[in-house]
């Protein structure tokens, strides 16, 4: 299992020489086996790149949004695989209670913020509420779960037989508790996270002084493997 990082940013996009090591595009993580399909994490600035890198063989395109937040999704209008004639794409963002995920993503997607509407894409487009629970994704089994963060946000669980993969974004399990950590069952993420070969995780809103005092708030994705 291949898992590239073409975004770790957070909130906006930070090009600049503090940022070469990781990059400064917001999120996006690519997960993949076999060449004819991959799995996208998040559609940040990142997944520009990232379809600039598919390979004509691919077939299939899953994006698996953890949340809606504008830099999650602001680089789905410049993905590759949209624009490709006839590939299989698959978007899956979390339910909401008022507007389906062709509602909420049409926000965008479309004037007067973005020039191309959904219904004009090339791809064949299917759009899904992610269900909370165990589904199958081709070769991989997805495991979702509701987490800690202004949303709705879920974290996901990618399983497959060369490995375990988490990705819990703009996470805040110590959000609201009185006291952090406490135990496993009231830990948010902790069922998607625990046993994992791959854990990508925030490393949180570090908070920082610039020159003229201000507070810098920076967020960075990070990756732990099990010993």
């Amino acid at each position: 299992m291949n898992v590239v990082f073409w975004g770790t940013r957070g909130s906006l996009a930070s090009p600049g020489p503090e940022t070469v090591r990781y990059g400064g595009n917001t999120v996006c993580v690519e997960v993949r086996v076999a060449g004819d399909h991959v799995l996208v994490l998040d559609g940040g600035s990142g997944i520009r790149r990232l379809g600039a890198s598919l390979p004509p063989e691919t077939q299939r395109v899953d994006v698996l949004l953890s949340h809606l937040h504008m830099d999650h999704i602001v680089g789905l209008g410049f993905f590759d695989a949209l624009y490709r004639d006839g590939l299989e794409v698959h978007i899956w963002g979390p339910a909401s209670t008022t507007l389906d995920l062709s509602a909420r993503l049409s926000r965008y997607l479309s004037p007067p913020l973005f020039p191309v509407r959904m219904r004009d894409l090339d791809c064949r487009l299917t759009l899904h509420d992610v269900p909370l629970g165990t589904f199958d994704l081709g070769d991989f089994v997805v495991r979702s779960a509701l987490v800690s963060h202004p949303g709705p946000t879920v974290g996901y669980r990618i399983e497959h037989e060369h490995g375990v993969v988490t990705y819990l974004t703009d996470h805040e399990p110590a959000l609201g508790v009185l006291k952090f950590p406490g135990s496993a069952e009231w830990t948010s993420g902790f069922d998607l996270a625990h046993g994992a070969d791959v854990l990508i995780h925030d490393l949180g809103y570090a908070c920082a002084g610039d020159a003229a005092g201000q507070v810098v708030y920076t967020k960075t994705l990070l990756m732990t493997e099990a010993a």
